[in-house]
């Protein structure tokens, strides 16, 4: 009976802390941190600190993991008309809201002290200051009142790339905004291919989502202008700023290129939302791969095998 009792205790212990993990919506998260880290490799010139780039991470997650929290909060009357979302911890009741928030409240506090302490404090208020931009201007403001909800939130998720290079430099240089601009033009063309293929969901709950409000249409001429924009400001960072290299622009323009075919298909099929979740889909990657190619170009022996390569060409000419 007493064991019986035991595993009763630690299964409902369990099962609180995923539904707090669930709050912070854990799937966004990576993707945030892939662009912190990006954005560090390239200030950094590819010799990053291990432990600056585990507290910068860990900062970061805490404070995606606060707005995303309090998104919850706000969001319970939403979520739990919609299907798909009805089951999250706050519209089921499994947290009640006063817990949720004292969650969110701990975890801001976590995030800033540390990035403050063991990064510095313009890191730390960029990160707070992510939050709040989430929860105030996106969530509170934008989401359920503009069709540029999306546009102008984006800079919520923008804001990692500059946390990222305030926490090596403690300063942001025009590269360090440049990679911002990247996230948040990039922003509209991924979620707008997601809300196409959910617009049912959101039109339900009267989100003026771009494509409940304009139809499916306009919304994939936006991606279109979007994705072209996104792509030429992803060169830049090659030239005129020379913030990365070669290796870095061939990269950039080849998932550039497969970006505006996907696109392209797109603004050929605009009701189909199988290309829309191809889009999608190729969109995460697309981020993905571009950090992971600023990485790549950052570091010192790629460097040196650039040079020796074209040490190599001049010989031979």
């Amino acid at each position: 009976m007493i064991e019986t009792n035991v595993s009763r205790h630690h299964e409902t212990f369990l099962q609180v802390i995923q539904s707090y993990y669930q709050l912070t919506k854990p799937r966004i998260i990576p993707l945030l941190l892939i662009t912190t880290a990006g954005s560090m490799w390239v200030a950094a010139k590819g010799q990053v600190d291990p432990l600056l780039l585990l507290v910068t991470l860990t900062g970061g997650t805490l404070a995606a993991a606060s707005a995303q929290t309090i998104n919850c909060i706000y969001d319970r009357d939403i979520d739990y008309e919609m299907e798909r979302t009805r089951h999250r911890p706050m519209p089921s009741g499994r947290v009640q809201p006063r817990d949720a928030l004292i969650f969110a409240a701990v975890l801001a506090v976590l995030s800033f002290t540390l990035l403050t302490v063991f990064a510095n404090l313009l890191a730390a208020c960029l990160a707070f200051s992510g939050i709040v931009f989430y929860v105030l201007i996106y969530t509170h403001w934008l989401k359920r009142h503009s069709t540029q909800n999306i546009v102008i939130g984006g800079a919520a998720g923008a804001i990692p790339a500059l946390v990222g290079w305030a926490a090596v430099t403690d300063t942001l240089s025009w590269a360090a905004w440049l990679i911002f601009a990247i996230v948040f033009l990039w922003t509209p063309p991924h979620f707008w291919a997601l809300a196409l293929m959910i617009r049912d969901d959101y039109a339900k709950v009267g989100i003026p989502m771009l494509p409940v409000i304009a139809g499916a249409t306009a919304t994939v001429k936006q991606i279109w202008y979007y994705t072209l924009t996104t792509v030429i400001a992803t060169l830049l960072l090659f030239y005129p700023l020379h913030a990365s290299g070669i290796i870095y622009a061939a990269i950039a323009a080849g998932l550039g290129g497969l970006f505006i075919r996907k696109s392209w298909c797109l603004l050929q099929q605009p009701e189909d939302r199988t290309v829309a979740r191809e889009m999608f889909l190729y969109s995460i990657s697309y981020m993905m791969l571009l950090c992971l190619a600023m990485v790549i170009d950052s570091l010192p022996i790629t460097h040196h095998l650039v040079s020796t390569v074209i040490a190599q060409l001049h010989l031979f000419n």
